[in-house]
């Protein structure tokens, strides 16, 4: 309750520094799971504030996006509250029978508070409402199915960014060199070309990507368009199930919370950004006012201060007043550095 209206909180405002603290201090597991559904949601602020109240009360962490398409979930769950949870959600008539897919690697640390917010599209596509029906989607294939069409040699695309597919990708796949699914959306309509005819086969992490990605392919004209079911995640669980299936899938399968990545297979298909060693697990650049995410060893994270250039460890050893300076206004947030494939040796 806050205090000062009297009002219920809907926003959790730790700081990461804080909602760390408090996970080392909890003497129970979690769970991490992710759940999606393109569903018309006509008051998504009214749900939001309605599964802020009873997911808290349950002790769930995460991140939550809501809009009138759907919603897009990544959670962590303490494991005694986790049927009441399962039971809760599918109770919802909106996410009724809503499928969970279970984290490959899971310490529990994944989310460190719980936050939910409202969008205009639980993944931003950029596109008019007329580039697609979400309605009329691709076949969704099982890991037996999808090992398969890559032994028949069909075409496969990854639908995620490049900072993504860099430390782990389905042998053979195409993978764009893209920032965002707004980008990669007509490069991959664009890469296609001549294709229309011919099998496409499409992954993501979980699978909301492609949902949106067939619909548009199969807009445009393709014909046999397929998308991982479950996405990589759901893969890996079956490769899990079925020791008979080969995995085709090599390295790392990135995520979006505190873990960077799960490991699907052995292989180190990436290098570290600053010294080119292999290495495949990302972090942020110290400095706040860049936050850069790229893939440092830990001995460049020790020679370069955690920051990925020079200029970042200029910064952070100022004092506080000054970086916090740097912030301020608009005219003074250049230091940031996009995710585009960049050499930063030129920059350290």
């Amino acid at each position: 309750m806050d205090p000062n209206t009297g009002k219920k909180n809907m926003f959790n405002k730790l700081s990461k520094q804080q909602g760390l603290k408090l996970l080392d201090q909890e003497g129970f597991k979690r769970k991490t799971v992710s759940f999606y559904r393109y569903v018309i949601i006509d008051s998504p602020y009214e749900l939001r504030d309605e599964l802020y109240e009873s997911w808290e009360k349950l002790g769930v962490l995460g991140r939550i996006y809501l809009a009138c398409e759907g919603v897009n979930a990544q959670l962590s769950v303490p494991e005694f509250n986790f049927k009441e949870f399962v039971g809760l959600v599918h109770a919802n008539p909106l996410f009724k029978d809503i499928a969970f897919k279970n984290a490959v690697e899971d310490d529990g640390n994944s989310f460190f508070k719980l936050t939910i917010k409202v969008r205009k599209q639980i993944v931003s596509d950029g596109l008019p409402l007329n580039e697609y029906d979400v309605t009329n989607v691709g076949n969704h294939l099982d890991a037996k199915s999808w090992n398969k069409a890559l032994e028949k040699g069909a075409t496969v695309v990854d639908m995620r960014n490049h900072y993504e597919s860099e430390i782990g990708n389905f042998k053979g796949a195409i993978c764009p060199d893209v920032e965002t699914f707004k980008e990669e959306l007509p490069e991959v309509k664009k890469m296609l070309e001549g294709k229309e005819d011919k099998q496409i086969l499409l992954y993501c992490t979980g699978g909301i990507r492609c949902e949106k990605t067939s619909a548009y392919l199969k807009h445009h004209g393709f014909k046999d368009v397929n998308q991982l079911h479950g996405g990589i995640i759901d893969y890996a669980r079956q490769l899990d199930q079925d020791v008979t299936l080969n995995n085709n899938f090599v390295g790392k399968n990135f995520v979006f919370d505190e873990r960077r990545g799960e490991r699907i297979s052995e292989d180190v298909i990436s290098n570290c950004h600053q010294c080119g060693e292999p290495f495949d697990t990302h972090v942020n650049c110290r400095n706040v006012n860049c936050n850069l995410l790229f893939l440092q060893c830990d001995s460049c994270k020790e020679k370069y201060e955690n920051c990925c250039s020079v200029e970042c460890i200029e910064i952070v050893n100022l004092p506080l007043n000054e970086q916090k300076k740097l912030r301020k206004g608009t005219n003074n947030k250049n230091i940031y550095y996009s995710h585009k494939r960049v050499n930063l040796n030129k920059k350290t």
